[in-house]
C-alpha cells in the first residue's frame, strides 16, 4: 500500500512514521525540500506545490500509484491567499489529477464558530465568519464532493510544541474575562494515529471531528496548570476578539470517531503536560 502524503510539517512527520511502521510505502511532497529533519531512509521525498494543477499533476508518474492520499499541508501562518492557494486550490488539484483516490484533508475545528459553550459534532452548524474559515469550508465541500474524508482537527500539541503550555510556562499567559472560553486539544500523535485508522479501517466518506476527550475551560486549565508547575494563576484581561482563528466558545464532541474504534493515547491535555513540558523546556519548539 502506498500513500502519497502532502505536507511534511509537525503532523505530517508523524504520519510518515507512522504509516512507515505500519508497512506502507510514503512519497511525502512539500512546497521545498528544505525539511530540516533528515529523511527517513525508506521516505520518498518530492518538492511540490500542491496549488499548482502542472505540478499535482507531475506525481502522476510517480512509480508507485498512491492508495490513499493525506493533505495536511499547512499556510504557513498566511491570510486567506494562502488559505486559497493550499487548501482550497490544494485539494480541488489533488481531486482532479488523482479522482478514484480516496483523500483526507486535515482541516481544523475552528470552522465552528459556537460562542455558547455548547457541544458540537459533526452534524452541528460550521459558519465560520472568518474569510480563511471560510474557504476551509470550500476545501471540505471539494473533498466531500469527491467521497472523501474531512479531519476537523483541534489544537495541536506534542513533543516540542504547546503554545498555551509554552506561554503559562514563561509566565505569558493571560485569563480571558472569567475564563469560561473551553479549550479543546489534540495530541500530535493521537492525530496521526487517527489518520492511520482512517486509511486502513477504512473510514467512511464523511467528516469526522479530531479532538481528545476532555475539553477544559481556560479558567480549570490554568487552575491545574498553576497546581502541577508551581506557577501563579495568570491575570484577567478582556476577551482577545481579534484572534487569527476568531473568538469561539465550545465543546468539540469525538464521539463519532471513537465509535469508529480510534482510541486516543493522550485523552486529556492536562495529564500529558509534564511530559510535553519537559520538551518545551530548552527545547525546539
Amino acid at each position: 500500500m502506498h500513500l502519497l502524503l502532502c505536507g511534511h510539517g509537525y503532523l505530517g512527520q508523524a504520519i510518515s512514521r507512522d504509516f512507515l511502521q505500519a508497512g506502507w510505502s510514503v512519497t511525502a511532497v512539500s512546497r521545498t525540500d528544505d525539511d530540516p529533519t533528515p529523511p527517513h531512509p525508506q521516505l520518498d521525498t518530492h518538492a511540490t506545490d500542491i496549488s499548482s494543477q502542472e505540478d499535482v499533476d507531475s506525481l502522476k508518474r510517480l512509480s508507485t500509484r498512491p492508495d490513499f492520499i493525506v493533505h495536511c499541508a499547512a499556510s504557513g501562518r498566511g491570510g486567506p491567499d494562502a488559505y486559497r492557494a493550499v487548501y482550497r486550490d490544494g485539494c480541488r488539484n489533488l481531486v482532479t489529477a488523482f479522482p478514484d483516490t480516496p483523500l483526507l484533508f486535515t482541516s481544523s475545528t475552528s470552522v465552528y464558530a459556537q460562542t455558547d459553550g455548547s457541544i458540537v459534532t459533526e452534524e452541528s452548524p460550521a459558519d465560520p465568519d472568518r474569510e480563511t474559515g471560510r474557504l476551509l469550508r470550500d476545501a471540505e465541500q471539494i473533498v466531500l464532493d469527491a467521497k472523501g474524508i474531512v479531519f476537523r482537527l483541534a489544537g495541536i500539541y506534542g513533543p516540542y510544541r504547546s503554545a498555551i503550555l509554552k506561554k503559562f510556562l514563561a509566565g505569558d499567559s493571560t485569563l480571558e474575562e472569567d475564563g469560561r472560553r473551553f479549550i479543546n486539544q489534540i495530541h500530535r500523535d493521537d492525530a496521526a494515529a487517527a489518520v492511520v485508522h482512517a486509511a486502513t479501517c477504512p473510514l467512511a466518506s464523511g467528516i469526522y471531528n479530531v479532538s481528545d476527550s476532555h475539553p477544559r475551560s481556560q479558567f480549570d486549565t490554568f487552575k491545574s496548570l498553576s497546581k502541577q508547575f508551581d506557577i501563579p494563576f495568570p491575570p484577567s484581561v478582556p476577551r482577545d476578539l481579534n484572534r487569527k482563528r476568531g473568538w469561539t466558545h465550545k465543546q468539540v464532541s469525538n464521539a463519532k470517531l471513537l465509535a469508529t474504534g480510534w482510541i486516543p493515547e493522550h485523552p486529556d491535555a492536562l495529564e500529558a503536560a509534564p511530559a510535553i513540558a519537559s520538551t518545551l523546556l530548552g527545547g525546539e519548539g
